[in-house]
């Protein structure tokens, strides 16, 4: 059966690359095999997605053809094929400054062992340490918190750097050596005798597990792992203007990293409160004033509950339901940026159910 590569990466066949790119992203974020829940088989079909529509000669192809045209494999670097090189440096590479592909540098560290290529990879400093995941979390804050931003504290159970041997495993006192079966290189290698000839391979040291040093007794505390897991109060500063649905990101605050290895990130999703006072609109703040039927014909001066305190709004003669009235700058404040927004009152003229003989004569002859 044919594969719908647009449907694996959850976009229309108009996309743009842009946006392929990022689905293909957080798809990848989602099920890479590293990451608990991760799933590998839908992080290799993500990703062959992604190199045929990712690419625009092939997407041409595959819409013409579909999946069965020659992609060439995914096998090694020759024509046509999947070059995992040309991939990492397509994503702008591995180093620790990227964050948006963090601990795939793992899976591309291990295949550049088996198959002899280089380059860097996040996390992973020597061997086998593995950068900390990362950490999803919420926060509910009221109305008013969003508008102006608000200072809290967020109490996390997460693995954390073990402060009894500051994260090296080793019980305070004993010695760290460089391991001797590498030399302290953290790897070793093999030569085989193929069909081919001699092939000479790297792989990890597995005396010391790729660390290239040997701790003569371990930590007590955390049994040689350098982490473990415990509580921990971040504060966290919640800008002004912010609004339900967004997240704020904190880098190197999720999850410990093995033995100086980076540590993850933390993703707050941020829930707001409704407050019956005032509704948001983008980045204005929208209420109703209730006008009598005097108040809305021969104009007056109301009072309008506002995010800042009560403002008097002045209303003019003849004014009717439905016009809406601006105060400036009274809104939310822009994210990220100066200014902030209006708030918008929208007049409601409410008309008298209950006239007496004399008032209808009055209005009639006022009409």
């Amino acid at each position: 059966m044919a594969k719908d590569y647009y449907e694996i990466l959850g976009v229309q066949k108009n996309a743009t690359s842009e946006q392929i790119k990022k689905a293909f992203r957080e798809k990848a974020h989602l099920y890479h095999p590293d990451k608990k829940g991760g799933d590998e088989a839908k992080f290799k079909e993500a990703n062959e997605a992604y190199q045929v529509l990712g690419d625009a000669q092939k997407r041409q192809q595959y819409d013409q053809f579909g999946s069965a045209f020659n992609q060439g494999g995914f096998g090694g670097g020759g024509a046509g094929g999947f070059n995992w090189q040309d991939f990492a440096r397509q994503q702008g590479g591995y180093s620790s400054g990227s964050s948006d592909f963090e601990g795939f540098g793992d899976i591309f560290g291990d295949l550049g062992e088996m198959f002899g290529f280089g380059g860097s990879s996040r996390g992973r400093k020597r061997g086998g340490k593995r950068s900390g995941a990362d950490i999803e979390t919420e926060m509910t804050i009221s109305f008013l918190e969003s508008v102006f931003g608000v200072e809290k504290l967020v109490d996390l159970y997460k693995t954390v750097v073990c402060q009894n041997c500051n994260g090296n495993g080793a019980e305070p006192g004993s010695k760290v050596n460089d391991c001797l079966a590498c030399g302290g290189t953290g790897q070793v290698q093999r030569v085989q005798n193929t069909i081919l000839g001699a092939m000479r391979t790297v792989g990890i040291c597995s005396e010391c597990r790729g660390e290239g040093k040997k701790v003569e007794t371990l930590c007590k505390k955390c049994g040689g792992s350098g982490t473990i897991k415990d509580r921990e109060q971040i504060k966290i500063k919640v800008p002004a203007g912010i609004s339900s649905g967004q997240s704020i990101k904190l880098s190197g605050k999720g999850e410990a990293g093995q033995k100086g290895a980076s540590a993850g990130d933390l993703y707050i999703n941020i829930r707001v409160t409704p407050d019956s006072r005032f509704e948001r609109s983008g980045d204005n703040i929208l209420t109703k004033v209730n006008l009598s039927f005097k108040q809305a014909a021969l104009g007056d001066k109301v009072e309008i509950q506002t995010v800042d305190g009560p403002v008097v709004l002045k209303i003019p003669d003849g004014t009717q339901s439905g016009k809406v009235f601006s105060l400036k700058g009274k809104g939310v404040p822009h994210l990220n940026r100066s200014g902030r927004g209006d708030h918008l009152v929208e007049a409601i003229v409410l008309t008298p159910t209950r006239l007496s003989r004399v008032q209808k004569k009055a209005l009639e002859e006022l009409e």
